[in-house]
């Protein structure tokens, strides 16, 4: 058994052979990282001129060394030939000058209910064999921490197709898509040309939720190097057709009104005087609604207006939703809602089996706003591992890390 340097081809190849991955551990993954400036390699356990476990590892310059970098993996076949494959990579990072070492596995530590509710054992064995192995643990997180989200959101949509898609909704996650398709909300892919229109809805999420917002060179990265295994969508409306069918829908809603008033005039009772104030209500909310539109179409006319975006990523394994932003003010279209809709959708057309929401905090206490509106499509929870750290010099790591606190001084 012995640990080998694959080409980008082999490990396309090997990588087809297996169902369970993240995007993290594709070719295409490692050739975005490489525009960015990374060091990429590909790597795979030869037994018998097979190869059960392999990986891609990335690596970047730091002070005195690389730090080497194994992110959602490494991906196997076959679990017994995993301690081997951890030594020899162990020796790998040596031979390749590597001062730290990471390690974030992609297997599950745990699984939850969409509410948190645990629904298997902790694998607390699987954090011992690396231990043991001589890695250091991060330990076992909540939140969002070394840039790594260890809890996950799933739903299963190997099961489902179209029409049994929108009904695993929860109620309110089948009214907010309900009321996107109503209002018209349009789904679009961007061309490569269009990302702009992406990056500044991103930058506005980005300054709202006080995080750093990528480049526009980031996202054409992105979008050339992994071609139609990527979506950037984008959620428009044009607010001109919006209120021409606000008012077709008032005009309905007055209508049934009228007839209800002249029932209630021959013949009145507690439950038509009920649907009478109902409707009175709706009339009430519609005209308001308008208002609001008509000031939207004196600033945009019939233009499209862009009102949401996510990115989302294919494999054959899982559709990944990479990230998403929105424009607060238009939080009444639930263009996010309808977004996630579109791409489940393209996922059960592909024959995905599994979307990934990708990141919560791992708090259930009703803080977690992005976990909300996760559980609005129903799933459930995975809490991954953590982060592993093996130093091959650990004396030269220790003096250069004294090092820099003293030059900082």
């Amino acid at each position: 058994m012995k640990l080998q340097e694959l080409t980008r081809q082999t490990y396309q190849e090997e990588l087809k052979k297996l169902t369970q991955f993240s995007f993290m551990q594709t070719k295409e993954m490692s050739d975005f990282l490489d525009k960015q400036g990374y060091q990429t390699y590909h790597i795979g356990l030869c037994v018998n001129g097979k190869f059960p476990v392999i990986a891609s590892l990335y690596s970047r310059q730091m002070f005195g060394g690389l730090r080497m970098e194994l992110y959602a993996g490494p991906i196997y076949k076959d679990p017994r030939y995993l301690n081997t494959f951890y030594k020899q990579l162990q020796q790998f990072a040596k031979e390749n000058n590597v001062l730290e070492l990471l390690v974030r596995p992609y297997d599950h530590f745990q699984t939850f209910d969409k509410n948190g509710l645990p629904t298997s054992t902790p694998k607390h064995g699987h954090i011992k064999k690396l231990i043991n192995l001589g890695f250091s643990h991060d330990g076992l997180s909540v939140g969002y921490g070394n840039d790594e989200a260890t809890w996950h959101f799933l739903k299963d949509l190997s099961q489902l197709n179209e029409q049994d898609l929108f009904k695993s909704y929860n109620k309110n996650g089948q009214r907010l898509v309900k009321k996107a398709r109503q209002a018209g909300v349009k789904i679009k892919k961007l061309e490569r040309h269009e990302l702009t229109i992406f990056k500044e809805i991103q930058d506005s999420t980005a300054k709202r939720q006080n995080y750093d917002a990528k480049s526009l060179r980031y996202y054409e990265n992105l979008y050339d190097t992994f071609g139609d295994q990527i979506d950037f969508l984008t959620a428009t409306i044009c607010f001109k057709d919006y209120l021409a069918q606000l008012i077709d829908e008032q005009k309905e809603l007055q209508s049934q009104y009228q007839h209800l008033e002249e029932l209630c005039y021959h013949k009145s009772s507690p439950k038509l005087l009920n649907k009478r104030q109902q409707l009175l209500k709706a009339l009430e909310k519609k005209t308001v609604e308008q208002e609001k539109i008509a000031s939207y179409i004196e600033q945009f006319g019939d233009e499209e207006v862009a009102l949401a975006s996510n990115i989302v990523l294919y494999s054959t394994a899982e559709i990944t939703y990479l990230c998403g932003g929105f424009y607060t003010e238009y939080d009444f279209l639930a263009a996010p809602s309808l977004l996630q809709d579109v791409t489940m959708r393209e996922g059960l057309k592909r024959g995905i089996p599994i979307y990934n929401f990708l990141g919560i905090q791992g708090k259930f206490d009703g803080s977690d706003g992005v976990l909300r509106f996760k559980q609005n499509f129903n799933g459930y929870i995975v809490r991954k591992m953590g982060t592993f750290r093996y130093y091959p010099k650990p004396i030269t790591f220790k003096t250069i890390q004294y090092i820099k606190k003293v030059l900082v001084r």
